[in-house]
């Protein structure tokens, strides 16, 4: 199985075919509107702006399972992200990333890259005071909470996974590496 094997549900309703995706780069986030780590919007904005006309694209999964930080329907989540962050690239449908309803998209990202490095103490402890919160994370490599990221490349590799606590602009060197 490839990235490319999965179709995932759009925001309206629609399907959107991952092979469509082909040779771009992707950042993949599960993402919430009520947490702390929302105003990561504007990070991810700001590399969709600098790197979309070289290929690059945000797909922004909403997910309530963490806090049920992501309430709303699809379309109120797109329109807080739109006016609060200006975002251009676009929300998908709501999802869960971890347990027995777990995208089968978040499946594959799981084990095509099961380990998120956290670097930095102020980090650790964020992640330490996450894990004990999380109750939807059961297995080693499951999405710890929201704000996951996982950066493919153009090819559909899956080749890192940044934790909660990274900030978007802190990794864009390895997109821009990618483009």
């Amino acid at each position: 199985m490839s990235i490319y094997d999965y179709t995932v549900k759009a925001r309206e309703g629609a399907t959107l075919n991952l092979a469509d995706m082909k040779g771009k780069v992707l950042l993949i986030v599960n993402t919430a509107t009520g947490c702390g780590f929302t105003p990561q919007y504007e990070g991810l904005e700001k590399l969709y702006e600098k790197y979309h006309d070289q290929g690059f694209e945000v797909l922004d999964f909403p997910c309530n399972q963490f806090g049920h930080q992501a309430p709303g329907d699809e379309n109120e989540i797109h329109q807080f992200c739109t006016m609060k962050y200006q975002t251009q690239f676009d929300q998908l449908a709501k999802i869960e990333v971890n347990g027995e309803g777990e995208e089968p998209l978040y499946t594959f990202l799981k084990a095509a890259q099961p380990d998120e490095k956290v670097e930095g103490i102020k980090n650790k402890a964020a992640m330490a005071m996450i894990a004990k919160i999380s109750t939807t994370c059961k297995k080693p490599n499951d999405i710890k909470w929201n704000f996951t990221k996982f950066l493919v490349d153009r090819a559909g590799n899956v080749v890192r996974r940044y934790n909660p606590t990274s900030d978007p602009m802190s990794f864009e060197a390895d997109i821009a590496a990618l483009m």
